[in-house]
């Protein structure tokens, strides 16, 4: 594996973090309850580790502000404009999978 600094490091996962957003952004025909039955988070799960990491440095920031950063708009937007109906099987096995700090 090749070495790379810290500041490297930190680029590198900052392009790829940016890449992910983009891409679910673009894909805002995955719904959040599809990508928590499948890999255990969504993009409530981005906002909230974004917010709290904004903290750990000393930064205030809301869960509003964390959502907008993530979904690129106000989150109540992005509902109205993609959010669909969850089947009750996929309720179902959200409930069966919820993680601890859902």
């Amino acid at each position: 594996m090749s070495e790379f600094s810290n500041e490297q490091r930190r680029d590198f996962e900052a392009a790829a973090f940016r890449r992910l957003i983009e891409h679910l952004r673009e894909r805002s025909d995955v719904q959040n309850i599809d990508l928590m039955n499948l890999a255990g988070f969504c993009r409530n799960c981005l906002s909230n580790w974004y917010r709290e990491a904004a903290e750990a440095d000393g930064v205030a920031l809301s869960k509003d502000e964390s959502r907008e950063i993530i979904y690129g708009m106000p989150y109540a937007e992005w509902q109205a404009l993609n959010q669909t109906e969850a089947s009750e099987a996929k309720k179902a096995e959200f409930e069966a999978r919820r993680p601890k700090d859902h």
